[in-house]
């Protein structure tokens, strides 16, 4: 990642180079998957990714809360929030009180929003056939267990105490 090289006329100065960083690279290449999900998928649909991805996980789990949706969908509470309030106007989602909390809310989809989240079903397997055609099967399975253990290592790392990182 590092190399040496010139730095104001010092020889030996470190050089950082971005493109080599593995958090840029991450966050360069997901960055480019959302974009072309973005462009040739959620375009058609009118949705956004925040509320794409906010459909995907209510339609999958049913019922959540707004702190359970975000959890899955990897969302903070302002993106939830504003993901929600959209897909309730476009009548999408349904949002309740929830009866063992009176302050929480319940997040589900209505008919509509169904409808939408099982038209997603084959658009995403679509996606993910799309962008797997570069590698093999071997790749693939090596991708999957190194982004799994590079997410677990990264959540162990912000929850040591196996604290909840809601903020």
């Amino acid at each position: 990642m590092k190399k040496t090289g010139e730095i104001n006329g010092d020889l030996s100065a470190e050089v950082f180079q971005l493109e080599n960083f593995l958090p840029y690279r991450l966050s360069v290449a997901a960055e480019t998957v959302a974009r072309l999900i973005a462009r040739n998928h959620l375009a058609e649909i009118g949705l956004t990714m925040p509320e794409w991805r906010l459909v995907a996980a209510v339609g999958r789990f049913g019922v959540l809360s707004p702190t359970a949706a975000g959890a899955y969908a990897a969302m903070d509470k302002v993106k939830v929030s504003r993901a929600a309030a959209s897909l309730v106007g476009q009548g999408l989602l349904r949002q309740t009180q929830d009866p063992n909390d009176g302050r929480g809310r319940l997040l589900r989809l209505t008919r509509k929003g169904a409808a939408v989240y099982a038209d997603l079903i084959p658009t995403a397997d679509a996606i993910e056939a799309t962008l797997m055609e570069s590698l093999t099967k071997a790749e693939r399975a090596v991708l999957h267990k190194a982004l799994a253990k590079l997410s677990a290592h990264a959540n162990a790392i912000l929850q040591p105490n196996g604290a909840d990182a809601e903020e």
